[in-house]
């Protein structure tokens, strides 16, 4: 690897589970071919969690039904928000946590004093890597909400940590294990949809109101709209896309090009919504309401990629995946198969659940899980949990979630350049063209 940048150098020194048999009887994830990375298991997995706050407490009630998982140490910049993890903690019957409250960066003392297996993170973005190559430099395994990274050097940076190191980094793509997106991997992986050549992906949810709160994201979230122009979270809709075209196991990200509109939602709702002496007033907006990036893979596949947060409009991912034989598009959720549906018409996806539901989602636990975002995020913490457990490779690697999140600063260098191509690095170095494609996880 050549050498990087001085400040990559820098970085570098820097109880019982109510799902059932179902779920707790998945087998080896052995496969055929090459695949990344895989650790030593685990008898139990000792964690430390970094921000308990909105999405942190979501992954912290979780951990606390997964049965392997302890939560030993707890970190937050708000104290209220770790004293009250602990005490969700302490009611399961675990121990009462160690807590780290003594500013941003007590992170790097949970890293160096306790001894735990992994260090999960839930703060706002810029603390991601930061504390995931703590946590690694340590000799712990990392994990982060998304996006891992938010420029290139950081992605590299995760990327050597974790070959440094030898420990996995995870980023927690929940929308990976979302019910819709994971039946059309079934569909992908028995060649219903015959050879995939175009996806369709975005983030795509009005957060007008979320980024002008008083608390929460809205605190430090907003901010970003002042200081970038392009796509600023591009993994929940690029992931499960991903992870169908095979990206880093057969193919991968090769070039993208990016465009961004005007930038008026955020200016609009400063006007109708903020009393004349509010101190926001005076924030000043570049980020453009909606980016649109078109990304080309090495095989020549096609991948639409949209970011919209500003502007009036119901939630949606897209997830559109055609292929030769057939088309799936969500939001809403519908399957076109060649020879099987009706002529030019879309079937409910829902018809297609029975047959090619995926095993993961046959829990009823899974289905009516009503926290946080439903059973997708009780799932991607499960399936990280029993990897651990096994010595089994990840779901997802510090690979994905390096190609998935360069596309924040990528993005942003296209927008800047009035949409000039943009090449997306080889994370893998090469070994994309060997390692096996994800499996379906039996259960």
């Amino acid at each position: 690897m050549a050498p990087q940048a001085s400040r990559r150098e820098f970085i570098r020194a820097s109880a019982a589970l109510a799902v059932g048999a179902r779920l707790t009887s998945v087998p080896s994830l052995a496969e055929p071919g090459p695949r990344p990375f895989r650790a030593a298991p685990l008898k139990r997995v000792r964690i430390g969690l970094v921000g308990v706050g909105g999405q942190g407490t979501t992954h912290v009630e979780n951990l606390l039904e997964i049965p392997g998982a302890d939560l030993l140490a707890v970190g937050d910049i708000v104290e209220g928000h770790a004293r009250r993890a602990a005490d969700k903690i302490v009611e399961t019957g675990q121990p009462e946590p160690r807590l780290f409250t003594r500013g941003p960066r007590d992170f790097e003392r949970m890293c160096a004093e306790m001894d735990l297996d992994l260090v999960f993170t839930a703060t706002p973005w810029e603390w991601h890597v930061p504390v995931m190559l703590a946590a690694m430099a340590h000799g712990k395994h990392a994990a982060t909400e998304v996006p891992a990274a938010l420029t290139v050097d950081d992605c590299w940076a995760l990327v050597e940590a974790a070959e440094r190191y030898q420990k996995h980094c995870v980023m927690m793509e929940n929308c990976c294990y979302d019910r819709f997106e994971l039946m059309t991997l079934v569909l992908v992986r028995q060649g219903l949809l015959g050879e995939i050549l175009h996806g369709e992906a975005g983030y795509l949810h009005d957060l007008r109101r979320v980024k002008f709160s008083s608390e929460g994201e809205g605190l430090w979230r907003r901010a970003w709209a002042q200081t970038h122009n392009g796509n600023l979270y591009p993994t929940h809709g690029l992931g499960p896309i991903g992870s169908c075209m095979d990206i880093n196991r057969g193919d991968r990200f090769q070039t993208v090009v990016s465009f961004s509109s005007p930038s008026r939602g955020l200016q609009q709702w400063q006007e109708e919504h903020l009393e004349p002496g509010d101190p926001r007033r005076r924030e000043r907006y570049i980020l453009g309401d909606q980016n649109v990036s078109l990304i080309q893979t090495a095989r020549g596949r096609t991948i639409y990629l949209a970011h919209n947060t500003h502007n009036p409009r119901p939630y949606s991912r897209l997830q559109l995946l055609q292929g030769t034989r057939g088309i799936v598009s969500g939001w809403p959720h519908r399957v076109h198969l060649e020879g099987r549906s009706p002529e030019h018409a879309w079937e409910p996806a829902e018809q297609y659940y029975d047959e090619y539901d995926h095993p993961l989602w046959r829990s009823p636990k899974v289905r009516d899980m009503d926290r946080g975002h439903g059973g997708m995020d009780f799932l991607e913490d499960y399936r990280l949990i029993q990897c651990l457990l096994r010595g089994e490779p990840t779901d997802f690697t510090v690979y994905d979630a390096a190609a998935t999140s360069s596309m924040v600063e990528l993005s942003i260098r296209s927008v800047r350049g009035g949409g000039k191509p943009q090449s997306v690095p080889d994370f893998t170095r090469g070994r994309w063209k060997a390692w096996a494609p994800w499996p379906i996880v039996e259960a």
